[in-house]
């Protein structure tokens, strides 16, 4: 039984976690939790059909890679399922059958993939986390999508999930919302930041000055809403006097039909979400 509970060191729960893939995403995970040390390299161990993925994790991450799947299932906490949705999932599900812990948790990144279909795979009865992640791991900002059944709780995933950013606990009937929106928003910034700069170059100034000055505003910008509370109208009508630079800058912005373009990116995106996860 003592096998089947995460282990106790130091104070802090102890967690041997397997990941079943060592794509991207996993890497991204793996590579954000070892470097803020919220998980040793030796609590991780990883499969990958792919054995030079394998040996480049291992060599730059420091962990597990050798075991057989049998070994790294029967001592596994969590099993973070990072595989494709096309892949052979029945044939892991028989696996976990066979060989994992009762308590053994999945947490699942399979893109499209219902917390049902993975409980008709997995076990019924098993506790099941399916988390859509951030893709900002390595900077500790960004929220992760995460829904749970009836079987899991947010103590047994939440000091892992916390190692690589932030948390939000949803409804899975939000979850192809929140991936349309949450996941993809960084796309959305980084297009903004790009076109902001160029506006700059446009102008007049250098590249590297214009660069240098979106960065900036963007960072300000965010730190003036969090620290002051108000509203964006609010701080548009403190920077915009009357007939000023900032009003008829503004003005031109609201020709472009830029706030519905925006909004239709986002429908976009959740619409695609939610063809994926249908097929």
């Amino acid at each position: 039984m003592e096998k089947q509970l995460s282990k106790e060191v130091g104070g802090l729960t102890k967690k041997q976690i397997h990941f079943i893939g060592g794509g991207q995403m996993a890497e991204a995970i793996i590579r954000a939790v070892v470097s803020n040390q919220t998980v040793s390299p030796d609590q991780i161990t990883v499969m990958d059909i792919n054995e030079a993925r394998l040996q480049f994790l291992s060599k730059t991450y420091g962990v597990t890679t050798g075991n057989s799947q049998e070994s790294c299932l029967a001592e596994a906490d969590l099993i973070v399922v990072a595989v494709r949705p096309q892949d052979d999932l029945a044939a892991l599900g028989q696996a976990v059958h066979q060989f994992a812990a009762p308590t053994a948790a999945i947490v699942s990144i399979v893109a499209g993939v219902t917390i049902q279909k993975l409980a008709d795979l997995f076990g019924a009865e098993r506790p099941i986390i399916r988390v859509i992640p951030n893709t900002l791991t390595d900077t500790g900002y960004g929220y992760s999508g995460v829904s749970l059944n009836a079987y899991a709780t947010q103590d047994q995933v939440a000091d892992f999930l916390l190692g690589f950013g932030k948390v939000q606990y949803m409804d899975e009937s939000y979850i192809d919302i929140f991936t349309g929106f949450g996941v993809a928003g960084p796309n959305y910034i980084y297009y903004f930041i790009e076109s902001l700069a160029d506006a700059g170059v446009l102008a007049g100034l250098p590249r590297e000055q214009a660069w240098k000055v979106a960065l900036e505003n963007i960072t300000g910008a965010v730190v003036m809403l969090q620290q002051t509370g108000l509203h964006p109208r609010q701080l548009l009508d403190i920077n915009n006097s009357p007939g000023g630079v900032g009003i008829h800058g503004l003005y031109e912005l609201n020709n472009s039909d830029f706030a519905a373009g925006l909004q239709r990116s986002v429908l976009a995106a959740v619409k695609r979400t939610t063809e994926l996860g249908a097929k």
